[in-house]
């Protein structure tokens, strides 16, 4: 097929221009106990987190991963969420909800073979950090090359800026998780002071404020200096000012601490959660405990059981004769 014709699909894909399908849009077409066979247009429910603020409202039911009811489709999605806050690849948003909620056309649209094998590749190997392999319910040889109709890789912006390395990386709860799990030292510092070495890297002299891992980094009292690799040759916009806590995570190289990632603002409420949740388990990084426990994701596991509880157990009547309510 002409690339012009997949390019059309996507860009019309990405605006939300989207005809209902079978022409038959009814929000209460089916009840989420029964099993649907004929593919119909539903609302993308609000508690489909993956898949919020995708470009489009309403989506294919059964969609392309045969999931036939809502319920389905959020338990199974769930799953994928802490993956999009790791950030290992721009579009894995665009890929995953491509299946989980299908834009509704009078044909299903799949997602291109090079848009799987894109995704993979970025998010491959930090799945296996945490014990997860590659599904082969998303296996990429499943679907269409890019010669045929199917969703392909968003365009991406030129970069510019020579951002350094340590100030890369997501500031969320899963990105602390990953951060943690794959450094040898992780501490919650307080940069005190910031020299320019001849050489091109940066030492900072920081006062440490917590440890969540002690590594090969000796026990010298509160004081530790930090060094980033040719920090004076690249942008840190996170380095600039010294008023606030900083997660710093790094190894040693010879007998210097050389800083990977660091970010400031850990008194944010999602990360400082996340940072007591390490604290209480240090063994979070095994099993895929770090992606599974994100407060995100428990966040969603939680409110799900509380649905699910009240649903069985209805609210009783606590009033007793005498009028008086029981807490």
């Amino acid at each position: 097929m002409d690339y012009r014709v997949c390019f059309i699909c996507v860009i019309f894909f990405k605006l939300g221009l989207c005809a209902p399908y079978l022409g038959d849009i009814n929000t209460d077409w089916a009840l989420l106990s029964g099993r649907i066979h004929q593919p119909k247009c539903i609302d993308i429910p609000s508690n489909l987190t993956l898949c919020k603020n995708i470009g489009y409202n309403q989506m294919r039911l059964p969609n392309l991963l045969d999931h036939d009811t809502l319920a389905e489709v959020t338990q199974q999605a769930g799953s994928w969420v802490p993956l999009l806050g790791i950030q290992c690849h721009s579009d894995t948003k665009l890929f995953l909800c491509s299946l989980f909620s299908p834009v509704c056309l009078d044909r299903p649209i799949w997602p291109c073979r090079s848009l799987c094998e894109a995704v993979k590749s970025g998010c491959e190997s930090r799945m296996r950090t945490y014990g997860f392999p590659w599904p082969d319910m998303v296996r990429c040889d499943k679907f269409p090359k890019d010669n045929d109709l199917c969703i392909t890789s968003t365009p991406k912006p030129v970069e510019v800026k020579n951002v350094c390395p340590a100030c890369q990386g997501p500031d969320t709860p899963e990105g602390i998780f990953d951060k943690y799990c794959n450094s040898d030292i992780v501490l919650k510092v307080r940069i005190k002071k910031k020299i320019t070495l001849k050489n091109g890297d940066i030492k900072f002299t920081a006062q440490k404020k917590s440890i969540y891992k002690q590594g090969a980094l000796k026990r010298s009292g509160r004081r530790v200096v930090l060094y980033m690799k040719k920090g004076a040759n690249c942008e840190c916009e996170r380095i600039k000012d010294f008023q606030t806590a900083y997660f710093v995570t790094g190894r040693m190289e010879g007998d210097k601490f050389m800083v990977s990632y660091m970010f400031k603002g850990v008194k944010k409420r999602a990360l400082k959660k996340a940072l007591r949740l390490i604290k209480k388990k240090p063994d979070i990084c095994k099993g895929g405990k770090a992606l599974m426990d994100s407060p995100a994701t428990a966040g969603e596991t939680v409110h799900r059981k509380r649905r699910q509880e009240r649903k069985r157990h209805p609210k009783k009547d606590t009033k007793k004769q005498t009028g008086k309510v029981h807490p």
